[in-house]
């Protein structure tokens, strides 16, 4: 079934290997990517001072870009939606209430976030009532610094350990850079150049404490482009400051928060355009590489991380948190512009049409906080055998209190794809980085003005022509970035076939008025093979991928017209396998202003597909686990229509294989339970694994958190009628790191009728830490069985496995 890359290589570890790769690419200052631009501090825009290394492209102001098309809808809805109007009901941005405009009242990140989307949003639509809300933030904010440097709420200066508190006002500096870009402010340089002194008078512990200690990447890009304009040395001790009081990501992981490692794994590459350390720049590539190996095995872009990335809680029903997916697309496009690897583009790409989409409703005026490759209701309950969080986060709300940082955050995702399509060239040319309809507007060659308006529906199109305009003739060179999808990429220049190579297709000429590129990236349907998710696999057509169609019931569970709260149920079936080695047809539909909708989308796929009856949701309606593939089953073959995963708000996009060879898949068991701490998972002790320790906290658990010295209870339906005749169980205990222990007596009781009764005949209730603990008795015939625990006082409990024979 797989549809393997010319290379032999199915999707997903062509994409590995490529930026495995691109770890063993040379770091002399003069490297660059194959085919791509040289690194150089050369360019019509703010180059690298030394010692900073030389880069391959420069980003282009805001508002050099304007977006067309789709993506002109996608911002129209942002301005007339969430983000645009967030000031309107979040309570955090009340202007006259806000501590960022007045020292003496209190605010963290959620402003700085906002208006770091909400800003630029401004600049590249050119909305005129975000413009002049923007400017009268940015005044209020820039007259709130003191004298030593210091802005915004005076008790952030002491919040931590009686140190200040940096992270809130990293989002603002980069606030202000795209203010200053868009308007030329002149206080902006002044103001940034006070505060980062101000910083660099701080101790060194300082720099390691709370968010900001895992975020520190935000600040070096700042101290960057404040440097690259100013040329102050004590900015790069500045900078060295940071990155040796960041959390390590040189030598590990040392955070498995989603968001943190979406800001943060590209940290130490940042530290190598000053230090030059080829460990720096390969420990980002390294942090990728096992984040995604770990958690990432599941289409749409991002890793497992509802809150962190958990051991055990690598299931496609798993999700991204809307924070992380736009952190992620704004690192992955630094870091396309610091190496010139197009993999990070890619990456960008995927993110952007396969999960951005789906994190808010069709409208844009609510959100959730976490995206599923696999979700098939999303309500407001939730989720213990598969969220962390104690509150509910599949519906869509405006989410002020409940999802707060994301609702504030997401903005900056659409408008800071738009101002990375293009990218300046150190060559004095132009890239086509990622792809759009768009007009972008920069200087080229010896300092000449042209513009080249992009025109395509690419993603869901494989044609995208450039024409140029400009007053006279212009020599530059023209770079087209090759996805690595698109093996068959061919250029053509006013008709006529170009020869071209490499990740960066480069057309070197002297450009005329009128003159047009057509760039052809033929789409194949290909699949991804999953090998870590029990060989499931996804679909992938060019950049998109896509899910089952699953019809959609929304239900307004709260708020208003214009701000509604909003369950999504399923109305068709959506247990479904794909028929191993089936075709996929293409359909092309009349499609609709929003093709990121079912009823907008211009494309669809239809294959063959059975049903697994046995694959069910589990008893808080998620989608249940996978199984192996392929799987049995001996359901009727229907066709199933596939649409891009962005445009499904309940979807199935890691599908199990089907095959009249495949296994027989088992009904899950259903566990309830008197209570489950939020944090820990029902299905817990129905996983399988062996705990190395009754503390081991790398396997999911069971506790009944914070319930202490009661009788508790845990139920098993076993789905039908067994034999039993012992019960296992592997008590939780963390002695020494929280108060959880091993019960003070247990016992096993099953369902004869309507009568719960006990077990007879037993041995001995085992309460040993660090063992399985297992009881005989007289054999039952029962389906639901429980086993009740008697908590010890002052004492909490839980269970590691619980197998039943």
């Amino acid at each position: 079934m797989s549809d393997p890359t010319p290379e032999g290589l199915p999707r997903r570890d062509f994409l590995g290997v490529s930026l495995a790769a691109a770890v063993l690419v040379t770091s002399s200052a003069t490297a660059a990517p194959p085919s791509g631009p040289p690194a150089s501090r050369g360019g019509h825009y703010v180059p690298q001072r030394a010692p900073l290394r030389p880069v391959p492209f420069q980003k282009l102001p805001p508002g050099a870009i304007e977006p067309r098309g789709w993506l002109a809808q996608q911002l129209e809805l942002q301005v007339n939606g969430l983000c645009g109007r967030y000031d309107e009901i979040s309570d955090f941005l009340v202007y006259d209430t806000n501590g960022w405009v007045d020292p003496a009242l209190g605010a963290w990140e959620e402003l700085p976030y906002w208006l770091r989307g909400f800003g630029d949003l401004g600049y590249v639509t050119g909305d005129t009532g975000v413009l002049t809300r923007t400017q009268r933030w940015m005044d209020g904010i820039l007259a709130t610094q003191a004298a030593d440097g210091w802005f915004g709420p005076e008790r952030l200066r002491t919040s931590l350990e009686n140190g200040p508190d940096f992270w809130p006002g990293m989002p603002l500096l980069a606030a202000f850079r795209s203010w200053y870009e868009y308007s030329g402010d002149e206080r902006v340089i002044p103001f940034m150049t006070k505060y980062l002194r101000f910083q660099n008078t701080q101790p060194p512990e300082v720099f390691n404490r709370s968010w900001g200690a895992f975020r520190w990447g935000d600040n070096i890009d700042s101290a960057y482009w404040l440097y690259n304009r100013t040329g102050e040395q004590w900015l790069l001790d500045l900078v060295t400051k940071m990155h040796n009081g960041s959390a390590d990501y040189v030598h590990g992981i040392p955070t498995w928060h989603n968001v943190n490692l979406a800001q943060g794994f590209r940290e130490p590459l940042q530290y190598w355009l000053l230090s030059g350390d080829a460990e720096h720049r390969e420990a980002t590539y390294r942090n990728y590489a096992t984040v995604m190996g770990l958690y990432g095995q599941f289409p749409g872009g991002g890793y497992a991380g509802d809150e962190n990335s958990r051991p055990g809680f690598g299931d496609p029903r798993q999700g991204f948190e809307t924070c992380g997916i736009v952190e992620l697309m704004h690192s992955c496009e630094m870091l396309t512009r610091f190496t010139g690897d197009v993999a990070w583009t890619d990456r960008c790409e995927e993110l952007a049409f396969n999960s951005l989409p789906a994190s808010y409703d069709p409208r844009q005026q609510v959100m959730h906080y976490i995206t599923c490759a696999n979700s098939v209701q999303l309500d407001d309950h939730p989720k213990h055998g598969q969220f962390q969080n104690a509150f509910p986060m599949g519906s869509y709300k405006y989410g002020v209190h409940q999802y707060r940082c994301c609702p504030h955050n997401y903005g900056m995702g659409w408008p800071y794809y738009v101002q990375e399509l293009w990218l300046a060239t150190t060559d004095n040319g132009l890239a086509a980085s990622m792809y759009a309809a768009s007009k972008v507007t920069a200087t080229v060659g010896t300092g000449e003005t042209v513009s080249v308006v992009q025109d395509t529906e690419y993603p869901f199109s494989d044609t995208i022509t450039f024409t140029v305009q400009t007053q006279r003739p212009v020599r530059f060179p023209f770079y087209l970035r090759r996805p690595g999808w698109a093996h068959d990429a061919s250029v053509k220049v006013n008709g006529e076939q170009v020869r071209t190579t490499g990740d960066w297709m480069k057309v070197e000429r002297t450009w005329h008025p009128g003159d047009r590129v057509e760039l052809k990236l033929p789409m194949r349907t290909t699949t991804r093979v999953w090998s870590d998710n029990h060989d499931s696999v996804s679909v992938d057509r060019g950049p998109l991928t896509y899910s089952l169609q699953i019809d959609e019931r929304y239900e307004r569970i709260g708020g208003s017209e214009a701000w509604p709260e909003l369950s999504v149920y399923p109305e068709s079936p959506w247990n479904y396998g794909l028929v191993a080695g089936a075709s996929f047809d293409v359909v092309r539909r009349e499609g609709g202003d929003n093709p990121f909708t079912q009823d907008g989308v211009p494309l669809a796929l239809t294959t063959q597909a059975q049903r697994i009856p046995q694959w069910e949701t589990d008893t808080e309606d998620v989608v249940g686990l996978l199984q192996q593939s392929p799987a049995l089953s001996e359901q009727p073959v229907e066709t199933v229509t596939l649409i891009p995963m962005g445009a499904a708000r309940l979807r199935i996009t890691s599908f199990p294989q089907v095959s009249a060879k495949g296994e027989e898949w088992i009904y899950r068991t259903r566990i309830t339970a008197s209570h489950v701490n939020d944090g820990d998972s029902l299905e817990a002790p129905d996983s399988g694994r062996t705990p190395e320790s009754s503390a081991d906290t790398s396997i999911p658990r069971f506790t009944w958190w914070d319930r202490r010295g009661t009788t508790e209870w845990i139920e098993y339906d076993l789905r039908e009628v067994r034999e039993l005749s012992s019960v296992s169980a592997y008590w939780y205990d963390d002695t020494g790191s929280g108060q959880c222990r091993v019960p003070e007596s247990w016992r096993v009781l099953w369902l004869a009728g309507d009568t719960w009764r006990a077990v007879e005949n037993t041995t001995p209730y085992g309460v040993a830490p660090d063992q399985l603990n297992t009881t005989t008795f007289a054999p039952v015939r029962a389906q639901h069985v429980r086993v009740e625990a008697a908590l010890r006082p002052t004492y909490s409990g839980g269970l590691l496995l619980l197998t039943f024979g």
